[in-house]
């Protein structure tokens, strides 16, 4: 029987068996088979809005030993790293910088793995082979979004350009209670939360977690309404279907965390977040009346009260917003991973990711200088 590897490009996820990719894949939700099927199948992520499968994977025989999901996109929506500013450069020196591939989890930044691979020389065999790919079809460029660290040692070797960016996490110490939680938080910061807790709680407003099957169809079309009224509130239309929702959570049930905020039995906001492994993902909220404190309460101390609770190791708030800091979320470096065909526009790229890198590495200093947490001083006594 023949083992060399071999490669293809797969244009409908359904060709490739949900066990071996999810075996590649990991405990994230957002890498699963599952996950990503109810994106192309429902139509949020599809040729139509832009995101054209072109998933690579690497087989030895009949088994998959390496795969990226892989886009090729006519757009730069839903990413979460700027490249606006490359596209224009390229369409003001009349060259075409779309359609171009994209790695990564639609309208996801959350890191994980992008190279699903069996092994370290399947990774490294995945990273070359997706230039290759690239060269062959004639992109301008190719983007490997949220990669995590063993990606990324990958994608430096096969010569990737890198860019850094930052986020803001949660990390449990091993609290006892939400209380020891704020106990460890700086005067200032612990008293903000305490105000804008007891602004929720003066509204008439109680939050209550569910999780997996507990999350009924009522509460899901509740969910939608919160979150299509986000997005139209800033003059968008959502990204994604209340069709997908109600299929990832059939699919995925456990992996569903919905956190409602009620008046006397009766939802007034809502933020889902996704479990896996040992991290909660915050990623979509809404509310249908503003109150004061809220979407603090709701999106980040009511998760990291989950977590705290559930002992998950780590609380992921989403993309961007230094103002997390103030509810004990600590900046953490992301990266992403590019290829640019044009070796003049390859090199200008690289003179800005230089300059880019420095800032961000100024920016993560400062950041990290102005902590949360107490600091073992006077002005931090109770």
């Amino acid at each position: 029987m023949d083992s060399s590897p071999r490669l293809t490009i797969e244009t409908d996820l359904s060709r490739i068996d949900a066990r071996q990719w999810d075996a590649l894949a990991g405990d994230q939700p957002f890498l699963r088979h599952a996950f990503l099927r109810a994106l192309h199948e429902t139509g949020c992520a599809s040729p139509r809005t832009g995101w054209s499968p072109h998933y690579l994977a690497l087989w030895r025989g009949e088994t998959l030993a390496g795969a990226v999901p892989l886009y090729l996109k006519s757009h730069s929506r839903g990413e979460y790293v700027f490249d606006h500013a490359w596209a224009d450069a390229f369409e003001r020196h009349g060259l075409r910088y779309y359609p171009k591939l994209l790695s990564a989890i639609p309208f996801t930044p959350v890191t994980g793995p992008r190279l699903l691979a069996a092994g370290p020389d399947e990774r490294a065999a995945l990273a070359r082979a997706l230039i290759a790919f690239a060269e062959e079809i004639g992109v301008s460029s190719l983007h490997l979004l949220f990669p995590c660290d063993t990606d990324m040692r990958a994608l430096r070797e096969a010569g990737f350009l890198v860019r850094e960016s930052v986020q803001f996490h949660w990390r449990n110490a091993g609290h006892a209670d939400f209380d020891a939680f704020l106990a460890s938080m700086s005067h200032d910061k612990r008293k903000k939360i305490r105000q804008d807790r007891k602004k929720v709680a003066a509204a008439g407003l109680r939050h209550r977690w569910l999780r997996g099957d507990a999350i009924g169809a009522d509460e899901l079309d509740f969910f939608y309404q919160c979150y299509r009224g986000t997005y139209f509130q800033h003059g968008n239309p959502p990204y994604l279907s209340a069709d997908f929702f109600r299929r990832a959570h059939r699919d995925q049930p456990d992996a569903f965390v919905l956190i409602l905020a009620e008046r006397d039995g009766a939802p007034v906001a809502a933020a889902l977040n996704l479990a896996g492994g040992d991290a909660l993902y915050g990623r979509y909220w809404g509310a249908t009346e503003y109150v004061p404190g809220l979407h603090f309460e709701t999106c980040y101390m009511q998760a990291i009260a989950y977590c705290i609770a559930h002992g998950i190791a780590r609380f992921e708030g989403g993309a961007q917003g230094e103002h997390k800091m103030a509810r004990g979320l600590l900046p953490t470096p992301t990266w992403s991973a590019h290829w640019v065909a044009d070796p003049r526009f390859a090199d200008a790229i690289q003179r800005f990711l230089d300059e880019e890198t420095t800032a961000v590495e100024g920016y993560l200093d400062e950041l990290e200088a102005h902590t949360p947490f107490k600091q073992n001083t006077p002005d931090n006594a109770d």
